[in-house]
């Protein structure tokens, strides 16, 4: 079954040897075909110039841009493969992630095009701030032998501030985080991960599980077990494995590092193709800042949080009632704003540590501006790695009569399955885009609607607009080919949407993905 075609070319003179994905069992394997066309959706493309001289690989990074780099020998299994296997203690099966060539590691971070001054990018994620520690290893909880146990580690007097998913069926975890921050004034230090059992709809033995993890990881903290929080992420039925969670702790605890934020990064991982982390710097209060954050998450992803797990760290000490007010307001510009298929989760959760020398209240403006651009980044990251994806979508809607009314329009068209299915077939279908802000349940003026697809105007004053209608597929075509999370299109994957809906101050963003065949192939056989 052929899983990946290329139909466009990016360098009409190149000679191109197009490697695709094809089914084989229960795992992905590659296979490859000459031709001309050196284009790229979801697989890979080595291109060739005229002097057969350089051989370069375009290929998916971890959370970094999808770079150039020399050719070499590719392993068993492609870097963007799904593989399926079986959960531990039930006769299902999730897909999980492939290995990481070590080289990925040192592939650049893309120009991240949401941070602004006084904030800069700088190398790490949630330990690129001082004071924190993480771990990641495999403890046995996923039958590949891919990572699947990870540990975030607060310093001293650590403030948490957390938000969850809205969905009624929650695991117990969550509503264990959210009692236990509640009780504690938001004071917490730890958060102990774990991936390939979702411990959600699993009765009192969910809540046993979690109680007993978090005790026996306080034990080992020298913590109160009240100090400590989880995380679980998988199927959904499956309960932890437990003598094997408990068993990876002494080795988790003792891999502690103030580099271990990769490797906790790789264990939260489930369907995901790639890691995401980012870290940020600024000077405030005449001392530097950092933010770092990592998350999980490429399906079942749907605004009000989204099957996704994530968490940032920062290094300057904020009161615990305006830290939580911070972060939920960056959650509801960037989590909260994602979709890929329309469907919640049972485990949503997103905390965010603070702990450090106090932040003079002047500085909390562009403390919540850091902490935003961070949520921002990672809530593009999920989008883009939604199952199946070949490029992000960003709606910007302008013209609202508030923010939450214009962000409910941009999530409506982001969510529309006729606007993602023409985004990736590359048809640039204007009358899916507006009839699916019509039913976003927010008064606007349809005769003041303007609509831009890139730079292409396809409307204006609620009329169609002539356009150049194979310029506008070039344009999505380009957007499929451009470099990973690096920016609009052409040169970057993002298709941009801009809707404007009347003279109102609200403005707001949503992102979302394409929406492909790999993606029903991948949920169809997602426990079979």
């Amino acid at each position: 079954m052929l899983m990946t075609r290329s139909n466009e070319c990016c360098r009409p003179s190149t000679s191109c040897l197009h490697l695709t994905l094809k089914r084989s069992g229960a795992r992905w394997i590659s296979g490859s075909r000459t031709c001309t066309e050196p284009a790229f959706r979801a697989g890979f493309v080595i291109s060739r110039n005229s002097s057969a001289a350089n051989c370069k690989l375009l290929a998916f990074a971890s959370d970094r841009v999808r770079e150039t780099l020399p050719a070499r020998p590719f392993p068993g299994s492609a870097t963007d493969e799904r593989r399926l296997e079986s959960v531990s203690g039930a006769g299902t099966g999730t897909p999980t992630p492939p290995r990481r060539d070590p080289q990925d590691r040192q592939w650049p971070q893309h120009p991240f095009d949401s941070v602004s001054d006084p904030w800069a990018p700088i190398s790490g994620g949630v330990t690129a701030p001082q004071g924190f520690r993480a771990a990641g290893i495999t403890a046995g909880l996923k039958p590949s032998g891919n990572p699947d146990l990870a540990l975030l580690l607060a310093p001293e007097r650590a403030v948490c501030a957390g938000t969850y998913t809205i969905s009624l069926v929650r695991a117990a975890c969550v509503d264990l985080c959210a009692e236990r921050l509640a009780q504690g004034g938001g004071q917490a230090r730890a958060v102990l991960i774990n991936s390939g059992q979702a411990n959600a709809c699993t009765g009192e033995r969910g809540r046993a599980d979690s109680l007993t993890a978090t005790a026996a990881l306080a034990e080992r903290l020298g913590l109160e077990p009240e100090q400590v929080l989880i995380c679980s992420t998988g199927v959904i039925g499956v309960p932890i494995p437990m003598d094997t969670l408990v068993a990876g702790l002494d080795p988790l605890v003792a891999a502690l590092s103030a580099e271990g934020g990769d490797a906790a990064a790789r264990a939260i991982l489930t369907t995901d193709l790639v890691e995401k982390q980012i870290a940020l710097e600024a000077s405030l209060g005449g001392r530097p800042v950092r933010i770092g954050g990592m998350a999980k998450g490429s399906g079942m992803i749907h605004p009000d949080m989204a099957t996704m797990l994530g968490y940032l760290s920062c290094d300057a000490g904020v009161p615990a009632e305006e830290w939580q007010a911070m972060v939920s307001r960056a959650v509801a510009r960037s989590f909260n704003a994602i979709t890929v298929d329309g469907d919640t989760s049972t485990n949503d959760t997103f905390l965010a540590f603070a702990a450090g020398e106090p932040l003079a209240e002047e500085h909390w403006q562009a403390l919540e501006q850091g902490v935003t651009a961070v949520a921002q980044h990672l809530a593009r990251a999920i989008a883009r790695d939604g199952e199946g994806a070949t490029c992000l979508i960003e709606v910007r809607v302008e013209g609202a009569v508030d923010e939450a009314g214009a962000r409910a329009i941009a999530r409506t068209v982001c969510g529309s399955s006729l606007v993602k299915c023409a985004v990736h077939g590359r048809d640039p279908n204007w009358g899916r885009i507006v009839a699916a802000a019509g039913r976003a349940g927010v008064p606007f003026d349809p005769e003041a609607v303007a609509l831009w697809l890139g730079e292409h105007q396809l409307m204006e004053r609620g009329q169609p607009l002539a356009f150049d209608r194979p310029a506008a597929s070039t344009y999505l075509r380009a957007c499929a080919a451009g470099s990973y999370l690096g920016g609009p299109g052409p040169v970057g994957d993002t298709v941009m949407i801009r809707l404007l809906v009347g003279a109102g101050p609200g403005a707001g963003t949503a992102w979302g993905c394409d929406l492909s065949d790999q993606y029903v192939r991948i949920n169809a056989d997602y426990t079979t």
